[in-house]
């Protein structure tokens, strides 16, 4: 990094790589899960969504200690490399077990491994989300690092949509007598069960697996290898309970951690329902994965429209007017039914090139509310304020799940079908008008976000001139 905050694009394109592993895991978990326990392994939908909520509930103690933590343990490696080392064979571990179930598979062997799955998860991401921060202390360069990784991301929801087409097709292929080839026999090697291929959602996710198994220690291993930690030239150590007050008296950062508990409930919520959605109300079962791959790709486009739009507008307009954008995209949903393939693939297609600016925008503001802490503190405390975020994006993420599947339950739709239309409405009105209300609460928060571009120049001048003065450098690395 240069003495003026930028970075170099190759340092930029490295470090936001592991985002692509990352995203290979997160979709499958709200799109492909719930089905595949409930209609292929057989637990009940509520019981489904409670333990998926539990496993996520024990980031409230491992999010903010391990956050904490890695700001505070300096060790050869530095402060972030560590923990991705050591995550990363939990993760990899919980993967398997989840993805890739051995009977006998009961609710509490569900809960067991994603929560092993999820510490591992917390483990990489947090200090990984926290080491991103803190590459730079320019406004824009912020958006750059968070955009990359947000870039990877969105590769890697495409890679997601691009493995359940490719299963779903030779699926499709061995049912239907073809059952010879290399690529078969490797697919049946690889993901099938008993030399049989199916077309559930069980070989799409041991798919998904192995793409996790070879991409997240690969990205891992490079990004510690090859881009460097920042020094961390703000050593107070503040007592606990004082740093807790500054957070609690942190406006921006509190308006933004709710502003993220709201839109992802939102996402979660609608990401659950998206494959009953599909299958019960349009019925376009086999395209699913195709469709997602047209969704994830147009997110990818998108990304420099938001990025410019942002630097026109600020983050947090730009936040709002795809929040805008979605929730209008959106709202003729409610009024499709069976064989309408085309209305809502254009529906589907806008709220994709929103995705993009739903995923990065946030997370480049909470980078900048990094600045207002260290203002007040004197201390860099990225990764307690980024323990602070996760721990908010997985409660939401799993409030939004448990939230869904238990009102889809308690509606008596039926996961293998078939559904009366009474259930079929209450799905309608879940999967569209639950979302929206989300959103447009989130839109309203965003909006009234009070740091600017002009004030986090002020806090990072005010920054630099007291590590001026007490003799520590500006920006370095290591």
């Amino acid at each position: 990094m240069s003495k003026s905050g930028v970075l170099k694009r190759s340092t930029i394109l490295i470090h936001g790589s592991i985002g692509m592993p990352l995203a290979v895991i997160g979709y499958p978990l709200a799109i492909y899960l719930p089905p595949f326990y409930a209609s292929e392994i057989g637990l009940p939908l509520i019981m489904i969504g409670l333990m998926i909520f539990l496993a996520r509930a024990t980031d409230v103690i491992t999010d903010p200690l391990i956050g904490s933590i890695s700001d505070r343990w300096e060790t050869r490696l530095g402060r972030r490399k560590i923990w991705l080392l050591m995550g990363l064979p939990l993760m990899l571990l919980g993967i398997v077990k989840v993805f890739m179930p051995e009977p006998p598979v009961d609710v509490w062997y569900l809960l067991l491994w994603t929560a092993v799955m999820y510490l591992g998860w917390t483990m990489i991401t947090l200090p990984y989300g926290a080491w991103g921060a803190e590459l730079s202390p320019v406004y824009h360069q912020r958006s750059r690092v968070t955009a990359a990784r947000e870039a990877y991301i969105l590769v890697g929801l495409f890679l997601a949509a691009v493995v359940p087409a490719v299963v779903q097709h030779l699926g499709r292929r061995f049912e239907a007598g073809d059952t010879e080839g290399r690529l078969m026999d490797f697919a049946i090697w690889l993901i099938g069960t008993d030399g049989e291929l199916g077309t559930g959602n069980g070989p799409i996710l041991a798919a998904m697996a192995w793409l996790m198994i070879v991409l997240l220690p690969l990205t891992v291993f490079l990004v510690t290898w090859r881009v460097a930690e920042p020094k961390n030239v703000t050593r107070e150590q503040v007592p606990w309970k004082k740093g807790l007050r500054t957070l609690k008296n942190n406006g921006p950062l509190k308006r933004v951690l709710l502003v993220l508990l709201i839109v992802i409930i939102g996402e979660s919520f609608r990401n659950s329902l998206s494959f009953f959605f599909m299958q019960h109300v349009v019925q376009v079962q086999d395209y699913i994965g195709l469709l997602y791959l047209m969704y994830f790709g147009l997110g990818i486009l998108a990304i420099p429209f938001w990025l410019i739009l942002g630097r026109n507008i600020g983050k947090h307009r730009a936040f709002c007017v795809a929040m805008i954008v979605a929730s209008a995209g959106s709202l003729g949903m409610i009024f499709l039914g069976p064989g309408d393939i085309v209305p809502f693939t254009i529906m589907f297609a806008i709220k994709g090139i929103c995705f993009g600016a739903f995923q990065f925008l946030p997370l480049a503001m909470l980078a900048d509310i990094v600045d207002v802490d260290t203002a007040r503190s004197g201390e860099q405390r990225t990764g307690l304020v980024f323990a602070l975020s996760g721990m908010t994006q997985k409660l939401a993420m799993a409030v939004g799940v448990g939230l869904s599947l238990a009102l889809l339950e308690l509606a008596r739709f039926e996961a293998a079908g078939p559904n009366e239309a009474p259930q079929i409405m209450a799905l309608k009105v879940y999967y569209v008008i639950a979302p929206i209300l989300f959103y447009m609460a989130a839109y309203w928060l965003a909006w009234k976000y009070p740091l600017t571009e002009a004030r986090q120049r002020r806090l990072r001048s005010l920054i630099d001139r007291r590590n001026l003065a007490r003799g520590r450098p500006i920006t370095d690395s290591v």
